[in-house]
This record gives structure tokens, C-alpha cells and sequence, in this order.
């Protein structure tokens, strides 16, 4: 989504990094173009105004320019206010014995996934959570929202009422009785903000009487997001926001301008279709993602999660030994695909997201060396020792590749096996941009991420 705010930001820092001294004619030089970036990505005008002033005021400080590293303080001061413009620290959610939900927005702003994506990341949590079907507008919202449920084994209540408000009272009265602690009331949405709409919302809410209140925006519709935030929160107050399809083609303006002008913080932040992409949003990796400073403390919890408890001792092991078979290869590419796409996952690791710039990588890539692997035998994937020119057309042509790309696979395993030695001794190889297509990066050892993670953080 940040991409080319990202690319635009970093170009403006660039030359104020390489820089041992600064002067005001550099600093102006580069608030005109952070200026420029952050419009053309949709900022809220007022916001980037705001925004500008403070960076600079700051930047012209007599530390600053006086300091060892001026060009890097700088960009320290940058990260530092976008962190302040999306919010300070984590937003969680508010809970009590039986926690109530209220999700509101306008009508294509997959709200109804989103309450799936919630309910699921609460389970994970602890929480057992259900859905309240509250949606009577919209034709079949009922349907995809017990389809949803039913596809993350979480109950859904709906009525054959036609009035929202005994919908929302009768699901919340059957989702204690069966022993729940937290649902989710799925409301109605329009294409336009009307007055039918608020009317209603604010019948739901008062019957409700929700511990959160969240408002579901889509961030393609940019600068429109605010708006839209702007009404809702005169009726209704909501308590944070919820963005989703921040894996689109978004410039980034809903996300840079929504706490500022309301005031209320982004709580979760949707990155895909599937019902699991719902991430805790925090402002200051995303400032670190959008100055191109990598995410690492997110990539150890994606890592961590995809992790399952067997695979992890087994990895263990395998590292320790400095062994990376067929098998393994298999295993880590699994792991990483459970991590989600694989772009976003590169873009986390700090330097690796420039080094990558506009290359696009290829998930089909990917199952083709699924493809390959799977095409050997067990003796084969064990001990690629073996793997003869013969084995190597056989091989191809289960696959439907070609003989080079198998080459190019063994090649490519070779190498992740001396990388996989090199963890195995407490090193951290560099892993070029060009093998990125081919190596699918493990998950490494738990507990190595822990300690990683401690570091991060400090």
C-alpha cells in the first residue's frame, strides 16, 4: 500500500543521510518533497501542514545539527512524528465479563469479513467469541457471514426478524446462554452516509450498549475515508478504527490521516482476503515499514506463529546438525507461505526491501519448486546426493519444468544448507535480493526469536 510514499520519503531522507553537515537550504529542499509525497499520497492537506511544521522545527534544532550524525537524527525525527500521526503505542480493545462488539461502516467496506477476521483473531486470543447477524440491508450479508463463521468453526446468531434491533438483542441474549464472552454485531451499511442509516445504527447501539465500538474504513478510498470517519464519529463516537485492503493499491492517505483528524486510533489493520490477514496495527512498525527500515518484530511473530510446536524441535535440530534436505526445504516453504505473501514478508527484513526495489516476486515461482520437490522420491528428497542426470530429466518432466530449473532448485539448496550451518552457529547470513525467488526463508529456532525480539525492542 505505502509503496510509493515509501519509495518518495526515502528518496527525500537519502541525501540528508549521506550528508556529515546539514544546512536550513538542505532541510527546506527536503520538506518540499516530504511535503509533495505525502500529498500526492492522499494526506489529509491540514495534517501534512501540521506534519511539515513539526519536522522541521525539529530538525532545525541546535542537537541536530550539531550532532555526529545529523542526516540520521533527521530521519529518527521523521519516524518519530509519523508514529505520532497514526498514534502513539498499541490500541487494544477493551473487555469486560461479556464483551459486545459493535462494527459500523459503509457498505463495501468488508465489514461482514472483517467481523469474521476479528472473531477469529480474538479465538486465538482466548476469547470465545460469536456473530451477531445485524445486517438486514444488504441481500445475502446474512449468508456470507454464516458462511464465514462456519468456515472458522464460530457461531453465527441470526434471526428471520426484519428490524436490526431485536436482531442485535436476540443475538446477544442467545450468545450468552450458550457461554460466550465476547460477539460481534455485524450492522447494516449504505453505498452514502443517510440519515436511515445513522438513525438505525444509533437504535443498534443503544441497544447494544457496546464495550467498543469500531469503524470498518477502506483505505482505497483515500482523503473519502476521513470523511466518512468525520460523520460517523458526530453520531455514533466510535472508539478506533479498523482499516482494511491495506494490501491494495491504496496510496496511504486513509492511514496517515484518520487519527489525526478524529482523534481515535487504528486498532487493526485488514493486509489480505483471507479470514486469518487481520493484524494488530502498530504506528511505530508501520512508520518503520513506510521509511523503508524494515518490520522485524513483526516478522518474528508471523515466524513464531507459523511455527507449530513439533516443527520447531525438529528445526531445532536440523539446525544444530547444519542438515537442509528436500524435506526441510519442504517444510520451510510452508512455514512461509502460512506467514502470508511472500513480498510483504521480504519488505520486513531491514535493507532487504531496497535491495529488492520493483521486483516482483512470483508466488507461481514458488509452486513450481513445491512442484519439483514433490517429484522426487523419498530417497531423493532425504539425500539429494543421488540425484543424477537422469533422475534430473525424470524429475523435470514430473513436474512440468525444465531441466535447468531443477538444477537451479539444487543449486539453490546448497546454499540454504550453508546458510542453515551458519545459523546453526549463531551467525545471520545476508541473503541477496536475486535468491529470493529461489530460498524460502525458515522460521529459524524459537527461541532464537525471542532473544531477537529482545533485542528489537531495546
Amino acid at each position: 500500500m505505502f509503496d510509493s510514499l515509501s519509495d518518495k520519503l526515502q528518496s527525500a531522507l537519502g541525501d540528508l543521510r549521506k550528508r556529515g553537515k546539514l544546512d536550513e537550504e538542505a532541510i527546506s529542499r527536503a520538506m518540499r518533497e516530504i511535503r509533495l509525497a505525502l500529498l500526492e499520497a492522499d494526506v489529509n492537506f491540514t495534517v501534512v501542514r501540521d506534519f511539515v511544521a513539526r519536522v522541521r522545527e525539529q530538525a532545525l534544532g541546535e542537537e541536530i545539527l550539531k550532532s555526529l550524525t545529523p542526516g540520521q537524527q533527521v530521519v529518527k525525527v521523521v519516524h518519530g512524528e509519523l508514529t505520532n500521526l497514526m498514534g502513539e503505542g498499541e490500541s487494544g480493545l477493551a473487555f469486560g465479563r461479556f464483551t459486545i462488539i459493535l462494527l459500523a461502516g459503509l457498505q463495501g467496506s468488508g465489514k461482514t469479513t472483517t467481523a469474521a477476521k476479528l472473531a477469529l483473531h480474538l479465538r486465538k486470543q482466548g476469547r470465545k467469541p460469536g456473530l451477531v447477524a445485524a445486517d438486514l440491508q444488504r441481500p445475502a450479508a446474512i449468508d456470507q457471514l454464516e458462511q464465514l463463521g462456519n468456515q472458522i468453526q464460530i457461531p453465527v446468531f441470526r434471526t428471520e426478524t426484519k428490524d436490526a434491533v431485536e436482531a442485535t438483542r436476540s443475538g446477544i441474549e442467545r450468545a450468552k446462554a450458550g457461554g460466550l464472552d465476547t460477539v460481534i454485531v455485524d450492522t447494516a451499511g449504505r453505498l452514502q452516509i443517510d440519515e436511515e442509516l445513522m438513525d438505525e445504527l444509533v437504535r443498534v447501539r443503544d441497544e447494544a450498549k457496546p464495550t467498543n465500538v469500531l469503524l470498518v474504513l477502506d483505505a482505497m478510498t483515500g482523503q473519502e475515508a476521513v470523511n466518512v470517519a468525520e460523520a460517523f464519529h458526530e453520531r455514533i463516537a466510535f472508539d478506533g478504527v479498523i482499516l482494511t485492503k491495506l494490501d491494495g493499491d491504496a496510496r496511504g492517505g486513509a492511514a496517515l490521516s484518520v487519527k489525526a483528524i478524529t482523534g481515535k486510533p487504528i486498532k487493526f489493520a485488514s493486509t489480505g482476503e483471507k479470514v486469518d490477514a487481520l493484524e494488530v496495527f502498530h504506528p511505530d512498525r508501520m512508520a518503520s515499514r513506510i521509511l523503508g527500515m524494515g518490520d522485524v518484530l513483526t516478522l518474528i511473530e508471523r515466524a513464531e506463529a507459523a511455527v507449530e510446536e513439533d516443527e520447531q524441535a525438529e528445526m531445532e535440530k536440523r539446525l544444530a546438525a547444519g542438515q537442509f534436505t528436500f524435506d526441510d526445504f519442504l517444510k520451510a516453504y510452508k512455514m512461509l507461505r502460512r506467514m502470508g505473501p511472500l513480498q510483504g514478508i521480504m519488505k520486513m527484513i531491514p535493507g532487504l526491501g531496497s535491495q529488492l526495489g520493483d521486483v516482483d516476486i512470483d508466488e507461481k515461482q514458488m509452486g513450481r519448486v513445491e512442484a519439483i520437490v514433490l517429484s522426487m522420491t523419498p530417497q531423493e528428497r532425504r539425500s539429494p546426493i543421488v540425484i543424477d542426470g537422469k533422475r534430473r530429466i525424470r524429475i523435470a518432466n514430473g513436474s512440468g519444468t525444465s531441466v535447468e530449473q531443477v538444477n537451479q532448485l539444487l543449486a539453490a539448496r546448497k546454499q540454504m544448507e550453508k546458510m542453515m550451518r551458519e545459523l546453526g552457529r549463531g551467525k545471520m547470513p545476508a541473503l541477496p535480493a536475486q535468491q529470493a525467488q529461489q530460498i524460502p526463508l525458515s522460521a529459524g529456532r524459537k527461541t532464537g526469536l525471542k532473544r531477537k525480539k529482545k533485542r528489537a525492542k531495546r
